[in-house]
Order: C-alpha cells, then structure tokens, then sequence
C-alpha cells in the first residue's frame, strides 16, 4: 500500500529534549499494524541526535512507531550554539 508521512518541525534550544509523539511524526502504510512501521532517521539534527529514553547519549539511526506511540524516542540538542526547528525525516 501506499505510505503516509507527516512531520512537523521540532524547535530546540541548547540541552533541550523533545519526545516524539504521535504529533510529531505520523506515518500509515494502509495496513492494520502500524506498530510494525520503522523510521530511518536519513538525516540526523544538525545540533543533537534522536534517541531512545533507555540508552541516554547514545544516537539511534532507526526507531519503530510503537516507540513513538510509548514516547520512548526523543530528539536531543546538543548544547552547540544555535537552536532551530529540526525536521525528522
């Protein structure tokens, strides 16, 4: 089927967190198991990484929807200089 993906930015400011939700990235692939879908984190924050809440610092390259839906990933600014809106994809 055909695949649904809605992001919205996220804005950060230095040594902020944000978890995904299903209000940041929204995917369907048209079938009943949405809690199968993978993300590929293709190009990473510019000031930050994604990762999983269990493993704190380490970057993460991939995270399911069932993660997001259990607010289990999260985008993280790296304390650099300069904060704007980062969009997953």
């Amino acid at each position: 089927g055909d695949i649904v993906l809605l992001a919205k930015p996220v804005t950060l400011t230095e040594g902020d967190r944000v978890t995904l939700t299903t209000d940041v990235p929204v995917a369907t692939d048209g079938t009943s198991k949405p809690e199968k879908l993978l993300y590929a984190v293709s190009l990473p924050p510019v000031h930050g990484q994604i990762e999983h809440i269990n493993y704190p610092g380490v970057p993460i390259s991939s995270y399911s929807q069932l993660d997001v839906v259990a607010q289990k990933a999260s985008d993280v600014h790296d304390n650099s200089h300069g904060a704007g809106k980062q969009s997953l994809r």
